[in-house]
């Protein structure tokens, strides 16, 4: 059938295309059915909407990114013929029943997830399956090697290439911004790609974003790690295990993150990355992805495992994720607390504790002995800070920034203890809604600076943290927000009495 092309105005994940109900009707289309739509050369598989309304008769309805791919003029001219389901939809279907996932099978959904093939409904299904039913470490590498395969890969001509990942699920983690530098000060290279926040208060891209420029490009991170031994890239400028990105779409609004797809999420984007050598992060405790050193010690033993089954030497830290790492939370005000780390000015030993920990790992992984007191000399010395210039002028920075410079939300509210106690506890996963209440991380400037911390003391009428937005009514709104969650929990020492003498 030979239909007109119209523009339609909406945001749409999948490859969509509109019919009139009428000409749906006439080649025996439903909704959700699929359509190869061509246009001279171009040809796109498309999932199909009806309307009686949206388009007239005659006319097809095409999405922004069908437009591009197709390379189509509105008022063109397009053929659409009728197609089937792909074949993984069936393997789905297996997965969702429990079953094992064959290498083909495991290959045919990624390269169709990668094509844009599949609905958001089957990705979803997809999501769900691997969720529920999980999968064994055989169907792991199977994904593994499929994500890869399906993407770009960086090649190096200096070796050996050292990495470091945190899984998350802590807020105010900005350790990549000490790690990297510390690393590469010692003359490792440590090419390292970062994520932007999905649900958190701000990822290691968004904070880096505050100083320079992370939308590199393959060429650019190669060239810039062998130059001046590291980087702090947004790993979605590059094709590296793109399937990823996709997947990660499909999980936010389920709020779930499928215990296999975190394994391969890291592992194939750090092995498309040319990592030899790996130190992972994983941070354990409430309100994180994980909550209990059970779970911990179970994601180290398949991180390692899967790790030699690709080639990449792996250890993993479990490390205590009960509370934000420093005091800082958003992107500019992370960026600000790990400059001022670097620049040797007071910052929390949680922080240095942390970072010199882990960047010790990676340096003992490079022949160097007595890792962590390295770090720490390294960073003491003003070296990692020189590193950092170096890195963030390369990246298109400003060299000579301060933390003094970095700008946070104009507007901020302190808030108060309205009782006495100590801090029993910090819900991280409110203070990321608070952040985000605030603005972030779209908007850089907005975050939480914390006055106490979990153990610290706290007066009726002492200020317990700091809230900042670039603008009014989203500042109100975290208010309103802290206000009602009480991220802070203060207990007295006294928890209770028995009997309740104010009833005696």
């Amino acid at each position: 059938m030979e239909l007109k092309a119209k523009k339609i105005d909406i945001e749409a994940r999948d490859q969509l295309v509109i019919l009139n109900s009428a000409d749906a009707e006439d080649i025996g289309l439903r909704s959700q059915d699929r359509v190869n739509v061509n246009h001279g050369e171009n040809t796109c598989t498309t999932i199909v909407e009806t309307s009686k309304s949206l388009v007239e008769k005659g006319d097809i309805g095409l999405v922004e990114n069908v437009m591009e791919f197709l390379e189509v003029e509105e008022g063109s001219i397009v053929t659409i013929k009728p197609t089937g389901k792909p074949e993984s939809v069936e393997h789905i279907k297996e997965k969702l029943d429990g079953q094992e996932l064959s290498e083909h099978g495991i290959r045919e959904i990624i390269q169709d997830i990668v094509n844009k093939r599949l609905s958001d409904i089957e990705l979803s299904a997809y999501v769900s399956g691997i969720y529920s039913q999980g999968m064994n470490n055989r169907e792991i590498k199977y994904l593994i090697n499929a994500m890869i395969e399906t993407g770009d890969t960086i090649e190096y001509d200096r070796h050996p290439v050292f990495d470091h990942h945190s899984i998350g699920g802590v807020p105010g983690n900005k350790i990549t911004l000490l790690i990297v530098p510390i690393v590469a000060s010692a003359g490792l290279m440590i090419p390292k790609t970062s994520s932007r926040a999905i649900s958190s208060a701000g990822g290691t891209a968004d904070i880096f974003e505050t100083l320079a420029e992370v939308d590199l490009s393959i060429g650019e991170i190669k060239e810039i790690a062998e130059d001046v031994g590291g980087t702090i890239a947004w790993g979605g400028a590059v094709n590296l295990a793109p399937s990823d990105d996709m997947i990660i779409r499909a999980e936010y609004p389920l709020r779930i993150d499928p215990y296999p797809q975190v394994l391969a999420s890291v592992l194939s984007k750090k092995k498309s990355a040319g990592a030899e050598y790996l130190v992972m992060d994983i941070p354990v405790g409430a309100n994180t992805k994980v909550e209990n050193i059970e779970l911990g010690r179970k994601y180290a033993r398949d991180f390692v495992s899967l790790s030699e089954d690709i080639g990449i030497e792996t250890s993993c830290a479990l490390s205590y994720g009960g509370q934000p790492i420093g005091n800082t939370i958003g992107p500019a005000i992370e960026a600000k607390e790990a400059l001022m780390a670097l620049e040797g000015k007071e910052v929390p030993s949680s922080l240095i504790e942390k970072s010199t920990t882990l960047a010790g790992m990676v340096l003992e992984k490079g022949g160097i002995r007595d890792g962590k007191e390295e770090a720490k000399k390294l960073l003491e010395s003003g070296e990692a800070l020189e590193k950092m210039k170096q890195i963030i002028e390369r990246q298109r920075g400003d060299p000579e920034i301060s933390s003094e410079d970095i700008e946070i939300g104009k507007h901020s509210k302190k808030i108060y203890s309205d009782e006495e106690g100590y801090v029993d506890s910090i819900n991280n996963d409110e203070i990321i809604k608070i952040v985000r209440a605030a603005g972030g991380p779209n908007s850089k400037k907005a975050g939480i600076m914390l006055n106490k911390k979990k153990g610290d003391k706290v007066e009726i009428d002492e200020q317990k943290y700091t809230i900042y937005s670039e603008y009014k009514s989203k500042l109100k709104e975290a208010i309103d927000l802290a206000n009602h969650l009480k991220p802070l929990k203060v207990e007295g020492m006294i928890l209770e009495t028995h009997p309740d003498i104010k009833n005696i």
